[in-house]
């Protein structure tokens, strides 16, 4: 077994997506280039979750952005975590914080910044950030450019 293997179990299988974001397992591997400090950028543009109130479906344009130490998040088990938010009730606010908490304190990274980007509920999108720390000098970190939501307008 590699170094890389002792670290996950998810990749090069089937995996069902686990009942909710708790159970879910995010797996991470040894970064490769942490001698350098570079962006590292994913892009969910069919993120879901529940309403914890009324259960209908909330759907948000997720982008996260980090500067990795030592670590990389295997981008399957982000898949599966993320996708264990399914069936999850929560406010926006929580499901964004939650996952950039949960991202940081696996990973330990030198910088990270999701942006939840939700479309309306009650006629009304809502956006949610949250920030670990400062960018390092002499990285690059692109916009986010994701547009604001416009109806007919």
């Amino acid at each position: 077994m590699n170094e890389i293997e002792e670290h996950i179990t998810q990749l090069g299988g089937s995996n069902e997506i686990a009942a909710s974001p708790e159970d879910a397992k995010l797996e991470r591997v040894p970064n490769p280039q942490a001698d350098v400090s570079y962006v590292a950028r994913f892009t969910c543009p069919e993120f879901t979750s529940l309403c914890p109130v009324t259960g209908q479906p909330d759907f948000a344009h997720l982008m996260i952005d980090y500067v990795p130490g030592d670590w990389l998040v295997e981008s399957k088990s982000l898949k599966l975590y993320l996708g264990s938010y399914r069936n999850h009730g929560a406010f926006h606010e929580d499901c964004t914080v939650a996952i950039g908490k949960r991202l940081v304190e696996l990973l330990e990274p030198r910088f990270l910044r999701i942006g939840g980007y939700w479309f309306p509920r009650g006629g009304i999108p809502i956006d949610v950030f949250y920030q670990s720390g400062t960018v390092p000098e002499n990285v690059w970190l692109p916009e986010q450019n994701v547009p604001n939501y416009r109806g007919r307008g």
